[in-house]
């Protein structure tokens, strides 16, 4: 069987779990070389490691915060260094949780838009230089539907989420000559345990706004993040985000 992306080396920062965990897993069961990153060396990414050697592929771990500086700089060199380059960042970490903007105190605002935004700036920041002098790359940003929308409660992370696509959109412009495109992905409600942690009426009401009927599933978003990372099929999307978002939003 002819596995897509054989010998491609693919880092997927915020891999222990959800979206980040089923992308990397998919890669490695296409032929991909996999570092997987959480902030810490926790059960949880272990298991995904294992997942993606149960695959096919070969996974490794790439332990550290990368809304620090300092750290991302290591999650990115430990995935260069360990699968002999870098060819694919799929920039997916990030956390959500809700607070009305004047009960909001600055260290939670600081808090997401590291998360959020900062880290997707410091993980490509580190890792374009090798795919520029190699002459191809790739880069996909989990962004949000709510970059979009917006949403009350969640001024900080519609925000993050929005200089997301900004930042793609500029970036991809500086880039593409060189052979490096950059991409988005801003799924919908996801059934994960991200958004297992909301309010269960605030989940009921989105459940009934969406065209669709139900929060996709995790596996639902990931060959969007496929298509733009390595596949052919997708060489034409330069500084585009992908809505796979069950009609919540409709661009």
């Amino acid at each position: 069987m002819t596995r897509r992306f054989g010998g491609r080396r693919v880092l997927v920062t915020g891999g222990s779990r959800g979206i980040g965990a089923d992308v990397a897993v998919a890669f490695a069961r296409e032929g991909a070389a996999v570092a997987v990153n959480g902030r810490s060396r926790s059960d949880a990414l272990e298991d995904v490691i294992r997942r993606c050697e149960e695959a096919g592929g070969h996974g490794i771990a790439a332990v550290g915060d990368v809304s620090d500086a300092d750290e991302a700089v290591h999650v990115v060199r430990t995935a260069r260094e360990q699968l002999g380059g870098l060819d694919v960042l799929v920039n997916n970490a990030g956390t959500l949780d809700e607070s009305p903007l004047e009960e909001m105190p600055v260290e939670q605002w600081d808090a997401m838009v590291a998360s959020d935004l900062r880290s997707v700036y410091l993980c490509t920041h580190e890792a374009l230089p090798g795919m520029r002098e190699q002459g191809w790359g790739r880069v996909v940003n989990v962004t949000s539907q709510l970059a979009v929308k917006g949403a009350p409660g969640m001024a900080h992370y519609s925000a993050a989420k929005a200089g997301v696509i900004g930042f793609t959109r500029s970036l991809a412009r500086e880039v593409a000559a060189h052979g490096v495109l950059v991409n988005a992905v801003a799924p919908g409600p996801v059934d994960t345990d991200m958004t297992g942690d909301l309010d269960d009426e605030w989940k009921q009401q989105k459940t009934a706004e969406l065209p669709l009927g139900r929060f996709a599933r995790v596996e639902e978003i990931t060959p969007s993040v496929l298509l733009l990372a390595a596949s052919p099929d997708g060489d034409v999307y330069v500084g585009q985000t992908l809505h796979p978002n069950s009609g919540d939003v409709m661009p």
